[in-house]
């Protein structure tokens, strides 16, 4: 089954942003806001973490010259 609900290091994750950056994009109104779980918990909906990525611009830029490197073991 697929999650609902992801925590803040996994939407992060899913975003390929820091849990910094999430938390600053959601306090300027630029990330969808978590949903109150219980009490002290909060979790992100994934269909709302899908479109936001969904919804992100195409860009122009190339892929940094990294990506492809393997690291060694």
């Amino acid at each position: 089954m697929k999650p609902i609900y992801l925590e803040l290091e996994a939407v992060a994750a899913a975003v390929a942003l820091a849990a910094t950056t999430v938390q600053r994009l959601v306090r300027d109104g630029e990330f969808p806001r978590p949903r109150q779980l219980s009490g002290r918990r909060v979790g992100w909906l994934v269909r709302e973490i899908e479109e936001w990525a969904e919804a992100r611009p195409v860009s122009d830029l190339p892929p940094p010259p990294n990506t492809a490197l393997k690291r060694p073991h």
